[in-house]
């Protein structure tokens, strides 16, 4: 029996531990992280994120959600459809609004659809397109879903759209030098020469999780992400009331390196874990040293991972320059429902001929495999034969 649907403007009113257990351990879907998005004001209608998250329920019980967004632009997104808003502008029609089912700011693979069973999944599926349809928008879409939603969506006949990220996985690696071990020799020594530079330039690390990291941790972590966007010319799609919220809120799943030289910050980097996986977000720094990158935002959560036991580590969007450093191509996936049809079929050719080309760089990216050939099954979490 299907359950009965609610269209919600917010998380008021649902109870955060409920939520969490359809969120099944991932920090980036937990009730905290979503909310304090929303009550920052970096995810909300002022901002271009107008919440309509379809949610299922057995009697008071909620048994399904999905994080779904009226949008009025296409930042935040991590999945570029510029070149397509573009040209429904040019042929006079509007692309804008549209919905979205992601979480902002954060291209991490997680649930898309919340719920225990695949026939909740498709009940939210259909769910959500009924809304675009029924609102009268230009198109859905479905960012970085897991395989289960993947499949649910795939079957409904969404457009699917493929792309490329560098996961690096922990099989059980002893320390971080039983990792270098499986590396290619050359791969190897330019690790161990960055880390050598950082040490020689007097620059020490430390990390320290949620519950350990002071204020004025977050006050530096601060400036330093908003420095990175302003050298990118860009507009921080975060503050610091929002840091702060989720450092109040689920410091458990929160893990900040900071660098230092003579007892003074000079870089920071956060990453959140939960769920066997840590998720690498965002990084900046007050003084250029060569390596720090690496060094804070790479190795020492590798290091990290393999302290805990955590399986995985998702590096981000973009960056081939993490493949050299032991990450592994990883595809993507995202799902397209436009309703103008000529648009619907010229995006599907587009898409066609992308993947084409996504097939084509990920069988170069595996011909170079940064390891070695005999441990490159344990590198991607196999077992030896």
């Amino acid at each position: 029996m299907a359950h009965s649907l609610r269209i919600l403007d917010s998380l008021d009113g649902i109870d955060p531990l409920a939520w969490d257990a359809l969120a099944d351990g991932n920090p980036t879907l937990c009730y905290a992280f979503l909310d304090s998005l929303h009550r920052s004001g970096c995810a909300s209608p002022a901002s271009g994120w107008s919440p309509c998250y379809p949610t299922l329920w057995d009697g008071a019980t909620l048994a399904g959600a999905a994080p779904v967004y009226a949008k009025s632009h296409s930042f935040g997104e991590y999945v570029f459809d510029w070149a397509w808003a573009d040209a429904y502008e040019r042929h006079g029609i509007a692309y804008y609004p549209k919905l979205l089912c992601a979480v902002p700011f954060t291209p991490a693979t997680g649930a898309r659809l919340l719920a225990g069973d695949a026939a909740a999944r498709a009940q939210l599926a259909q769910a959500m397109l009924a809304l675009a349809r029924e609102s009268r928008l230009s198109s859905l879409h479905v960012l970085f879903p897991a395989a289960p939603d993947a499949a649910t969506l795939r079957a409904m006949g969404l457009l699917e759209r493929r792309g490329v990220q560098f996961h690096w996985s922990n099989p059980g690696y002893a320390s971080f030098e039983a990792f270098l071990a499986e590396l290619a020799h050359d791969k190897r020594k330019k690790i161990r020469q960055e880390r050598r530079r950082v040490a020689e330039a007097g620059v020490a690390l430390r990390r320290v999780t949620g519950r350990e990291a002071s204020e004025r941790d977050w006050d530096f972590f601060t400036a330093c992400y908003r420095r990175t966007y302003r050298e990118h010319r860009s507009t921080p799609y975060l503050d610091r009331r929002f840091f702060g919220m989720i450092a109040e809120r689920m410091p458990e799943a929160l893990l900040l390196v900071i660098a230092e030289r003579d007892g003074r910050p000079i870089a920071a980097a956060l990453d959140l874990f939960g769920g066997g996986t840590l998720y690498g977000r965002y990084w900046g720094s007050v003084e250029h040293v060569p390596g720090l990158h690496f060094e804070a935002c790479y190795y020492q959560a590798m290091e990290f991972c393999i302290e805990r036991g955590i399986a995985r580590f998702e590096g981000g969007a973009q960056g081939e320059h993490k493949h050299a450093r032991g990450f592994l191509a990883e595809e993507t996936r995202s799902f397209h429902w436009l309703a103008h049809p000529a648009f619907a079929r010229a995006i599907d050719d587009f898409l066609a001929r992308e993947g084409a080309g996504i097939d084509a760089y990920v069988d170069e990216l595996n011909e170079r495999t940064p390891f070695r050939r005999a441990g490159l099954a344990e590198a991607k979490g196999e077992k030896r034969g």
